[in-house]
């Protein structure tokens, strides 16, 4: 076994998470964890309240970044958007296409890119909204050249709208949801090694190798605002979409601590506008 095989270099981040993601994209297009078939037949793939706090996107140009294979995506043009969604995996925005294509969403756009490079790849577009949603910032090392790219690509009086996993959650133990386990201002790369993927825990995977990278509150909501956009608000959520620790329960489709646990956040949205 080589060197780098026992041992990653974080520096390889990029290469690592590509080929991780692009193994896991038939996973996730044949499994049940997306289930294509009840989205295809109308499933809603968006959460209530990222519906409220976007509003009417009837005729607007929106731009989701780190897309992956389209469900939500195709879930903001089924409310009326122009989507464009930007994925650095080829098989993912290929499997986005096909998707579109099965549902009848025409004129939808799906372009592979690295994140950092969206800009250049848009070749300067603008968009009304820019969208990034559920486990995208985690899987890059510089939060502050991500805002600056984000931003640049709102059109002066559109916004940018984010709905992500909380980091505090990343500082809990996985056994038991309430103790502190890791430390939430370690920025660090965190080099993971671990077969199977979140939307099928037992699938058969080869590249297994990941690394990600913690992002506190702080640190986001600043990266923005010194990218030059106006916080219109921020709102923590006391439940996830999946079970991340053994001791939460299921109640209406999300996840949550039992009654009588401390409430902790496990979810935040954000909205970030450009002046006119």
């Amino acid at each position: 076994m080589s060197p780098e095989a026992t041992a990653p270099d974080p520096a390889n981040w990029l290469e690592y998470n590509r080929a991780n993601w692009d193994e896991r994209v038939p996973i996730h297009v044949g499994g049940r964890f997306y289930d294509l078939d009840s989205f295809v037949a109308g499933r809603e793939t968006l959460e209530d309240f990222e519906l409220a706090e976007v509003g009417d996107v009837h005729g607007k140009q929106l731009l989701h970044l780190q897309s992956h294979i389209g469900t939500e995506t195709l879930g903001w043009a089924r409310h009326g958007a122009v989507v464009t969604g930007l994925d650095f995996s080829a098989p993912a925005t290929a499997a986005a296409a096909a998707l579109a294509e099965r549902i009848g969403v025409a004129g939808s756009r799906w372009v592979t890119s690295d994140v950092y490079q969206a800009a250049e790849a848009l070749d300067g577009e603008q968009f009304d909204v820019v969208y990034t949603g559920k486990g995208a910032l985690c899987w890059l090392p510089d939060i502050e050249r991500w805002a600056r790219v984000a931003a640049s690509m709102v059109k002066p009086g559109g916004f940018l709208y984010v709905s992500e996993f909380h980091p505090f959650g990343n500082t809990l133990s996985d056994e038991d949801g309430r103790t502190v386990a890791y430390d939430y201002f370690d920025a660090s790369p965190q080099v993971w090694d671990e077969p199977g993927t979140y939307a099928d825990l037992e699938a058969s995977t080869l590249e297994n190798v990941t690394v990600q990278f913690n992002h506190g509150i702080g640190e986001i909501v600043s990266a923005l605002i010194g990218a030059g956009l106006r916080l219109e608000f921020l709102h923590e959520y006391e439940m996830t979409l999946f079970p991340r620790y053994r001791v939460l329960e299921e109640r209406d489709g999300t996840f949550r601590l039992p009654a009588g646990m401390p409430r902790v956040p496990l979810m935040f949205s954000l909205r970030a506008a450009k002046e006119s």
